[in-house]
């Protein structure tokens, strides 16, 4: 077996899931934003 060497693993796969969940995060903190505007303004 080799030795693990820093920086030669291939991490694109990671690399897309961390953006996928990145990007879920934002529209569904922008959801919940409007979620919360329009409940304020169909209160008032």
């Amino acid at each position: 077996m080799t030795e693990p060497t820093p920086g030669k693993m291939d991490i694109s796969v990671q690399e897309k899931t961390f953006d996928g969940f990145i990007r879920m995060v934002t529209r569904g903190a922008i959801l919940v934003i409007c979620i919360l505007i329009f409940m304020a303004l169909v209160n008032a």
